[in-house]
C-alpha cells in the first residue's frame, strides 16, 4: 500500500482510462473521496478530484486475507472526467495555491499561501476579498470551485 498515491498519481495524470477500480487502504480511499472541512480532506483528495469522479464502493476487512495485514482495505472507482469540473486560467498555479494551502493546514490561507508563493499576505487577502472569501478562512474549507475561484484572480495579481 505504500506506492498508492505515487501509481495513481501516474494513472490519472496518464489519462489513458476511462475507470480505475483498485483497492487500496482505507485511509488513502478516504482522503481520495474526502469532502472539505474533514480530516481527510486534502491536495490529493483534490488532485483526484480534479480528473476523476471519485466513488467509495466497499470495504474489504483483515480478515479476508492470508495473512492478515493490520489494516482494512477498500475498493474505490475512478472514473476521468470528460472536462474539467471548472475552466481555470492557469492549472499549475491552481496545484501549487492547493499544495501550499495544505502544507501549512492550521495556518490562515492567506499565511499559507503567502509563504507557500512568496508572496505578500495583503495580496493574497485581497484575491480572496475579490472572490468572496474571508481573510481567517483555512484551506481546509474550500472546494474545488473556491480554489479555483482564488487561482484566477491570484492568477491577475502575481
Amino acid at each position: 500500500y505504500n506506492v498508492t498515491s505515487p501509481v495513481l498519481t501516474a494513472l490519472i495524470r496518464s489519462g489513458c482510462f476511462e475507470t480505475i477500480t483498485v483497492m487500496i487502504q482505507r485511509e488513502v480511499a478516504r482522503r481520495i473521496c474526502a469532502a472539505p472541512n474533514t480530516p481527510d480532506y486534502g491536495a490529493f483528495s483534490l488532485f483526484v478530484q480534479w480528473y476523476t469522479h471519485p466513488e467509495l464502493l466497499f470495504d474489504v476487512p483483515p480478515h479476508c486475507f492470508h495473512p492478515q495485514p493490520k489494516v482494512t482495505s477498500s475498493v474505490i472507482r475512478l472514473t476521468r472526467r470528460e472536462e474539467k469540473p471548472c475552466a481555470v486560467s492557469d492549472e499549475e498555479l491552481l496545484f501549487r495555491i492547493i499544495r501550499a494551502a495544505f502544507n501549512q493546514r492550521r495556518k490562515t490561507l492567506a499565511n499559507a499561501l503567502s509563504s507557500g508563493l512568496g508572496c505578500e499576505r495583503a495580496t493574497v487577502e485581497q484575491a480572496q476579498e475579490a472572490v468572496g472569501l474571508d481573510v481567517r478562512i483555512r484551506g481546509e474549507a474550500l472546494d474545488l470551485g473556491s480554489f479555483v475561484a482564488l487561482t484566477d484572480e491570484l492568477a491577475k495579481r502575481l
